[in-house]
């Protein structure tokens, strides 16, 4: 009689943990760091390369292969392009534009961005709006920690919360 209940309660029990094992994590990793003596703002982002070529393509209606080995200077446009509307800071009020620098494939399926924005002086207020992927995917989240002036603070970016301004 217990072996008759035991074969399917080990079933349901391993069915259960291999859904936890194949659930894909939408996250993104971005770090913003003010620079004083170099009176900059450096950005630093990591992004999923299937779930940004995904977002990519159905935002511009276009295939992309950005970070892998198919990739084309009109991919790597498209992709200024994408960053451009989807991440944004202002210092006190203003938009400030960010100039791309470089990406790196990191782990095989992360892309690494490297970005900055420069003359920057003393700031009282940064504003920080991230929809990277989200208009993508509603379960993305972007995790953005900020340094400036010897602090540190963590902002999670969702589908309902893609704005966040900072004080200092």
């Amino acid at each position: 009689m217990k072996k008759k209940w035991f074969y399917p309660l080990l079933g349901i029990l391993f069915l259960s943990l291999s859904a936890f094992a194949f659930h894909k994590f939408y996250v993104g990793v971005f770090q913003v760091e003010y620079a004083a003596e170099k009176k900059m703002i450096q950005i630093t982002s990591r992004i999923f390369i299937d779930d940004l070529n995904n977002a990519m393509e159905k935002k511009y209606h276009k295939k992309t292969f950005v970070g892998t080995e198919k990739e084309t200077q009109a991919d790597l446009d498209l992709f200024k392009k994408y960053l451009a509307e989807n991440f944004t800071i202002k210092i006190n009020g203003q938009t400030k534009p960010i100039t791309f620098l470089s990406k790196e494939v990191e782990a095989g399926d992360v892309l690494v961005c490297y970005s900055r924005i420069k003359d920057i002086d003393k700031f009282k207020t940064i504003e920080i709006s991230n929809t990277i992927l989200v208009d993508w995917n509603g379960e993305q989240q972007n995790i953005t920690h900020i340094s400036a002036f010897g602090t540190k603070r963590s902002v999670l970016f969702t589908e309902s919360s893609t704005k966040e301004l900072l004080k200092y």
